[in-house]
């Protein structure tokens, strides 16, 4: 007897909050992940991949994705308090996974199981198939939530809902503010430090490259660095003219909005975010790779407009400075493609897309399969 009444106790009372707690920190996660590691960052990626596809426009978008985290930081909030619970709240959250859930299953049915579904953006990559089984258990708990849930226990303040609600989709906006710089001011900006840099250090062995995207060029550091730029340049012209009927036709990549001669020749056409470890690391394996091999393709890059003061750091790190060019986020994913991930790296022969690789995983950068792809000729990689 005793035994059943603790257990009667502990499903109606005890099992409720806890189940409460799980819920309120399940919306909370969702919305600071959206948020994750910037909102400058975050958000126009959550745009870019998963509304933009929907049949968002840019600027509803832009308003749709702050309102629909607000609303999630809002829930997490209200599923620990009172106010219309039973009548509102519990409904409301459940509506949300319910709609999420049906928006996952037809993504799974249409295109799959791949990519990450940034429900916790980029905190905590999950793929929709996950992401679905973790909604429809949330759901469950939910019904058991409203089922134990007396109805006198709802107190009836809905201002204090209201004001919850409005002040967490005000605090998105004000941490996600929608105003941004030109992607040819964050370039000139960047270009302005990286020549500063390269004025006021004398022992700066990084080689200087032509900024295609805004007409300057780094300065040398001194006349060595120069004078290999110049032998590099004739060594790879000595190179093309060489392997000139071993080439492939001319195509157009699609990149040439970003550099003007990224389809001429070979080139190594990378997107990378200042910030990232893994980008880094990877603009450091090109560098090497480079020294190495005097034939090797140049290489140009699109900056993500995230943390671009670090770019002159980025290039310390790489050992080399690239000519480069930064976008704004949103433009960055539209031209590196909703489906790919940084660091991206894509090698181009006359715009034919040779080789690319993007993110950190399966399809992520491998430096001895690149180094080998990059020394055959057109008819060993046919």
């Amino acid at each position: 007897m005793t035994s059943d009444m603790s257990n009667n106790t502990f499903v109606n009372k005890q099992l409720p909050v806890i189940i409460k707690g799980l819920m309120a920190f399940m919306f909370l996660l969702s919305a600071v992940a959206k948020l994750y590691p910037s909102p400058n960052l975050a958000l126009p990626t959550f745009e870019i991949k998963q509304l933009l596809p929907m049949g968002f426009n840019e600027t509803t978008a832009a308003y749709f994705s702050r309102i629909l985290i607000g609303c999630e930081l809002a829930l997490g909030i209200l599923l620990l308090q009172k106010n219309f619970f039973r009548r509102l709240v519990i409904p409301v959250s459940f509506l949300m996974l319910f709609i999420f859930s049906v928006h996952l299953a037809y993504g799974i049915a249409t295109s799959g199981n791949d990519g990450n579904c940034g429900c916790f953006g980029s905190l905590l990559p999950m793929s929709p198939l996950q992401a679905l089984i973790k909604n429809i258990i949330g759901m469950g708990l939910l019904v058991f939530l409203y089922l134990k849930t007396p109805k006198e226990n709802d107190c009836s303040n809905f201002s204090f809902l209201a004001a919850i609600t409005f002040a967490s989709i005000l605090g998105v906006f004000m941490v996600g503010p929608m105003q941004r710089k030109s992607s040819s001011d964050r370039t000139e900006e960047v270009m302005d430090k990286l020549n500063q840099s390269s004025a006021t250090e004398a022992e700066n062995t990084a080689l200087p490259e032509t900024n295609t995207a805004s007409g300057k060029t780094a300065p040398a550091s001194n006349p060595e660095a120069s004078n290999t730029t110049v032998k590099d340049e004739k060594t790879t012209e000595k190179t093309e003219a060489k392997t000139e009927v071993d080439e492939p036709k001319a195509k157009r990549s699609g990149f040439t909005s970003q550099f003007g001669d990224i389809d001429k020749g070979r080139k190594i056409l990378c997107f990378f975010a200042p910030g990232c470890d893994h980008c880094k690391e990877t603009a450091k394996a090109l560098t090497d790779l480079a020294v190495k091999d005097p034939t090797f393709p140049e290489v140009r890059i699109v900056f993500m407009d995230e943390e671009a003061e670090l770019i002159p750091d980025f290039f310390a790190f790489a050992g080399r400075k690239y000519a480069f060019k930064v976008l704004d986020v949103a433009s960055f994913w539209t031209v590196l493609g909703t489906t790919k991930d940084t660091p991206g790296v894509f090698y181009l022969w006359n715009g034919n897309i040779v080789k690319a690789y993007d993110g950190i995983n399966e399809r992520a950068f491998k430096k001895e399969e690149f180094r080998k792809i990059v020394q055959k000729k057109w008819s060993e990689l046919k």
